[in-house]
C-alpha cells in the first residue's frame, strides 16, 4: 500500500496530540502514583519492595482482564461515536460495566480468602509471602471501585472527552501520595502501616476516583450519562456480536498477563534481588512508556472514528503516520529511560546488587524500546481500532509463548544464566512481533467495521 508523507497532515498531528496528551498526563499521573509508592516502601527494604510488587500482580492480572473488556468495548464506543449512536455508547457502557464488576467480585474473594497461596505462587522468601499476603488482602478492596472507573474511563476516552478522567487522576494522584505517606510511616496518631498501609492508600484513592467519575459525568450530562434502562438495554445478539470482536482482546489481555506473571514468577524465583530490580525497572520505565500509550490510545480514537463515519482512506492514512511516527519518537525516549537509570542509587534504599541489576536491566530495555513501541501502537492504535481482534490477539501474544517465555525458564532453571541475561530473555519475542505486524499493516486487512448491523 502507498505510504502518505508522514508529516503531511498537520490537522492528524494537531487531533492526534489534542487527545493523547491529556491521556499521556493521565498515565504519567498513574505511573507517579506507583513510583513514588514504590520509592516509599524502597525506604523500608528490598523484601518489602518485593512483597508489593508480587502484591501487584494480582491486580495486574485483574487490571489486564478488565482493561481487555473495556477496550475491545472502546472499540465499539469509537465507530458508535463516529455514527454519533448515543443508544449505542450507553448500551456498551452498561455491559462492559456487568463484565468487569463480574470479574471484580471473583478477584476481591480470591485475595481475601488464599492470599498467602497466592503470593506463595512467586516467592519462597516467607518474609516476602507474609508482607504480600498482607499487603494484597488489604488492595482486595479497591476492585470494585477499579470496575467502576476504567468503563467510564475509556467511555469518555473514546468519545473524546479526555480531560475530565485527567482531572480527577491528578487529584487521585495528590490524595494518593499524602496517604501513602501518613499510612506507610505513620503520623502523629496515625500508625505506621508499612506495605498495608501503602494498600489502603490505594482503596481510599481508588474508591474516591471512581465516585468522581461518575458523579462528573452525570453531572455534566456527557453521552455516556445513560439511565439504567439505557445502560442495560444489551440482548443477547448484542453480547454475542461484542464477544465476536472483544473475547478476542480479552483472552489477548489474560493470555499475554500469564505471561508476564510467569516471567514474575522466574524472576522471583531466581532471587528477590531480581524481582525487587525488575519491580524497580517496571515501575520507572512507565514514566516515558506513557507517551506511546497515550499515542495509541489516542490514535485508536481518531481511527476507530474515521471507520465510523465510513472514511477508510483517511483511517488507513492515520494509521500509517501513526506507525512509522511512534518508533522514531521511542528512539528519544530510550536515551530519557537510560539517564533515568543512572539516578537509580539516589533513589532506592536497596542493596547494591539490585542497584546493579536494575541498571543493567534498563541497558537491554532501553535498546529494545523503538521495537516495542511500534508493537504497541500497531495493536492498540491500528488493529483493535479497525476490529482486527483475533489477529490482534495472536500477533501480541504468539511470540511471547514461543520464544520469550521457553527462553527465559531455559535461562533462568536449566543454564542458571546471570539475572541480565534471563532479562534479556524476556523481550526476545519483540522483533518477530514486529515483522507480523509489519505483514498484516502491509496487508490492509485490519480495518473492520464493527457496528455495522447492531
Amino acid at each position: 500500500m502507498d505510504m502518505p508523507p508522514l508529516f503531511s497532515d498537520r490537522q492528524f498531528y494537531r487531533n492526534l496530540f489534542t487527545l493523547a496528551i491529556p491521556i499521556m498526563l493521565q498515565n504519567l499521573a498513574n505511573s507517579l502514583v506507583n513510583m513514588l509508592t514504590t520509592i516509599m516502601i524502597g525506604r523500608l527494604g528490598t523484601v518489602e519492595v518485593a512483597a508489593v510488587a508480587l502484591g501487584n500482580q494480582v491486580f495486574f492480572l485483574y487490571d489486564l482482564i478488565v482493561y481487555g473488556i473495556c477496550s475491545g468495548g472502546a472499540i465499539f464506543t469509537a465507530q458508535f461515536w463516529g455514527k454519533r449512536d448515543i443508544a449505542g455508547i450507553r448500551k456498551n457502557l452498561g455491559f462492559c460495566m456487568t463484565l468487569n464488576l463480574s470479574s471484580a467480585v471473583v478477584f476481591f474473594l480470591l485475595s481475601v480468602s488464599i492470599p498467602r497461596q497466592i503470593i506463595s505462587i512467586y516467592s519462597r522468601d516467607q518474609a516476602v509471602i507474609a508482607a504480600g499476603a498482607d499487603y494484597l488482602r488489604t488492595l482486595s478492596a479497591t476492585f470494585i471501585p477499579f470496575a467502576v472507573s476504567i468503563v467510564f474511563m475509556l467511555t469518555l476516552r473514546s468519545v473524546e472527552k479526555v480531560r475530565v478522567a485527567l482531572a480527577v487522576t491528578a487529584v487521585y494522584l495528590i490524595l494518593n501520595s499524602i496517604l501513602n505517606f501518613l499510612f506507610i510511616f505513620g503520623a502523629g496518631p496515625i500508625p505506621a502501616m508499612g506495605v498495608k498501609g501503602a494498600a489502603l492508600a490505594t482503596v481510599i484513592s481508588r474508591t474516591f476516583q471512581a465516585v468522581a467519575l461518575v458523579a462528573v459525568t452525570y453531572l455534566k450530562k456527557y453521552v455516556a450519562a445513560g439511565t439504567f434502562k439505557e445502560l442495560f438495554s444489551f440482548n443477547i445478539p448484542y453480547a454475542a456480536k461484542f464477544f465476536r470482536f472483544t473475547l478476542p482482546v480479552i483472552i489477548n489481555e489474560g493470555i499475554w498477563a500469564l505471561g508476564i506473571t510467569i516471567q514474575n514468577i522466574i524472576m522471583a524465583r531466581t532471587s528477590t534481588d531480581a524481582i525487587a530490580a525488575y519491580n524497580i525497572l517496571g515501575t520507572m520505565s512507565m514514566l516515558t512508556w506513557v507517551i506511546f500509550l497515550g499515542l495509541g490510545n489516542a490514535a485508536g480514537v481518531l481511527i476507530g472514528k474515521k471507520i465510523g463515519e465510513r472514511d477508510e482512506k483517511t483511517a488507513r492514512d492515520y494509521a500509517s503516520k501513526l506507525v512509522r511516527f511512534t518508533p522514531s519518537l521511542a528512539l528519544i525516549a530510550s536515551f530519557v529511560q537510560f539517564l533515568i537509570s543512572l539516578l537509580l542509587p539516589r533513589i532506592f534504599n536497596v542493596n547494591q546488587e539490585t542497584i546493579r541489576t536494575a541498571s543493567q536491566m534498563f541497558i537491554i530495555y532501553c535498546c529494545a524500546y523503538p521495537i516495542r513501541a511500534f508493537n504497541n501502537n500497531m495493536a492498540i492504535g491500528v488493529c483493535r481500532a479497525g476490529g482486527d481482534t483475533v489477529f490482534c490477539a495472536f500477533y501480541d501474544v504468539s511470540m511471547m509463548w514461543i520464544v520469550a517465555v521457553p527462553l527465559t525458564f531455559l535461562a533462568a532453571f536449566v543454564f542458571h544464566a546471570p539475572v541480565w541475561v534471563i532479562f534479556l530473555c524476556t523481550v526476545t519475542d519483540q522483533p518477530l512481533k514486529a515483522l507480523l505486524g509489519i505483514w498484516r499493516f502491509k496487508s490492509g486487512k485490519w480495518l473492520h467495521h464493527v457496528t455495522d448491523k447492531i
